[in-house]
């Protein structure tokens, strides 16, 4: 088939990865002058790192660098993804600086779709399918202020986050940083020893995770394991889960909300007045913090200030200059206003008849596996599955992806799977407190995704090795034998019935400590 994807980030590099690989012809289309979504240079802003290390954010049969760091920086990741795309021949499939301004479906499954290059030159291609692989950090969400009008005759200036890239434009400027997240904590402590003044508005607190757990035991040992996950409910309890979640729930509780004792007292929360409400638990309520570098001790020493339970609710200008007024009533000088507020997950390029179909009633994709929309032929997601394993979920949504277009998943009937994404996102509204991004944020369940996306293709690492991530951290790498394997399933001169979980043996073999040979070493 000839296939359209749009996006070039992980999971859309994934995906044209693994249906080049099965034998289809593929086109990806990115509006940014390079490969990496959410790391491109179009979007990063002073002092992003990964969250997760990078072994945990590689990925299968791709490593890192060695000679990267433990969290690397948003250019080596960048860099890493052009690797990606230059080791498996997936350059001459790259359309980049190339928007797509529409995508309409024609029948049988097959989508026209329009694009605009950098020049303006536009074009219109047909394809047999579409994969939607913009990601769901793709439009950044900035609040209406009353007042932008004035604040901005005054020399203020309002900016997302990611629409941020050098630290100098903030020196000796009075900034205020929106949010809380990493993203916000990141630019804080990028840019406070060069602005005049760091103000971070923080309408809510949340939980954040020291990188090293009392300065040496590191975080993904204790929630980037199975063990970790476990200590989260899921829709559908399994095994050891099921004593964590009876039985043993004292003790799961006790072993989660200590992390958050440690991190109390090893950031010294308390003397700053930063202790979130609530328990290390609810951090699932918001969204995982890894703490950022430098920001507790900007706090410490004062070039940081933090106003807590806070929010921005309106700008000024006038003869005094450009501020801000807050929620208490009180104002602060704001010559520049950094918004890491979140994102909106749309496709602005769908047919409206399209988005309704995509959508239940409050505006939660709908999507079986996060990859399948119900009553819409020919079109896929992937990338809508944000996780703390994100390029993992996305390279097994991509075999998922290859093997339904050989028709080699055994699906259940369409009011079927209405019904088991209605319990899916009906779920993840109480275990997030329906925060879970219009449904496309899966944390902390990554692992429960990716055993069953597998399991719908009847492969899987073996017990051995998924039993071994229960204390240590999951290793991508373990999963590097899956796409050959599936795509020998699916080779032309084999039949193609649908693939059952007891079709193929489960790999014991490999637990992903090998080393993989990569030209980035």
């Amino acid at each position: 088939m000839r296939l359209a994807i749009i996006g070039a980030g992980f999971a859309g590099l994934a995906t044209a990865k693994v249906l080049t690989q099965a034998g289809h012809e593929v086109r990806v289309f990115d509006k940014s002058p390079d490969v990496g979504g959410v790391w491109s240079r179009t979007r990063r802003y002073p002092g992003v790192t990964t969250q997760s290390p990078k072994a945990q954010y590689s990925l299968s049969d791709f490593p890192m660098p060695k000679s990267y760091p433990e969290w690397p920086s948003g250019s080596q990741v960048q860099a890493y993804l052009a690797a990606y795309a230059a080791e498996f021949g997936l350059e001459s499939a790259l359309r980049l600086n190339t928007e797509v301004t529409a995508a309409r479906p024609v029948g049988d499954g097959r989508w026209t779709v329009e694009t605009r290059d950098a020049g303006g030159a536009e074009a219109v291609e047909e394809f047999d399918r579409l994969v939607i692989a913009n990601g769901v950090f793709c439009e950044p969400l900035v609040p209406a202020y009353p007042g932008l009008e004035e604040f901005t005759a005054a020399g203020g200036r309002l900016r997302a986050a990611t629409e941020f890239h050098d630290a100098e434009e903030a020196r000796d400027k009075h900034v205020l940083v929106v949010g809380y997240g990493k993203s916000a904590c990141d630019v804080a402590a990028a840019i406070s020893g060069v602005a005049a003044g760091t103000d971070v508005i923080a309408r809510q607190l949340l939980w954040k995770v020291p990188r090293k757990i009392a300065g040496f035991l590191n975080f993904k040992l204790l929630l980037l394991t199975r063990l970790g996950e476990g200590l989260f409910r899921y829709l559908r309890l399994r095994g050891v889960e099921k004593f964590l979640h009876g039985p043993g729930n004292g003790l799961r509780r006790r072993m989660i909300n200590s992390i958050g004792s440690v991190s109390v007292r090893q950031f010294g929360l308390a003397k700053l007045g930063l202790v979130p409400a609530g328990h290390m638990e609810d951090i699932v309520r918001g969204a995982i913090g890894l703490a950022s570098e430098g920001f507790f001790e900007g706090v410490a020493d004062g070039s940081i200030t933090v106003h807590r339970d806070r929010t921005i609710t309106r700008l000024l200008g006038g003869p005094g200059g450009p501020a801000a007024e807050l929620s208490d009533g009180s104002t602060l000088r704001a010559d520049l206003v950094l918004c890491a507020t979140g994102f909106t997950q749309g496709v602005p390029f769908l047919p409206e008849e399209t988005r309704r179909q995509l959508l239940d009633e409050r505006g939660n994709f709908m999507l079986y596996r996060q990859i399948l929309p119900l009553g819409v032929p020919g079109l896929y997601f992937n990338g809508y599955n944000s996780s703390f394993f994100s390029p993992l979920n996305a390279e097994m949504a991509a075999l998922w992806i290859a093997a339904d277009l050989a028709e080699a998943v055994a699906l259940p009937d369409p009011e079927a799977m209405r019904r088991a994404v209605v319990e899916q996102l009906a779920f993840m509204d109480e275990a997030t407190d329906t925060h879970h991004c219009r449904g496309t944020k899966i944390i902390p369940f990554s692992m429960h995704n990716v055993d069953e996306v597998l399991g719908d293709l009847g492969l899987n690492i073996g017990a051995t090795v998924r039993a071994s991530h229960w204390l240590g951290a999951v290793n991508p790498a373990a999963y590097r034998r899956m796409t050959p394997l599936l795509l020998r399933r699916l080779a032309p001169s084999e039949p193609r019935p649908a693939l059952a979980a007891t079709d193929l043996t489960p790999v014991d073999s490999f637990s992903g400590n090998e080393e993989v040979p990569s030209d980035l070493r």
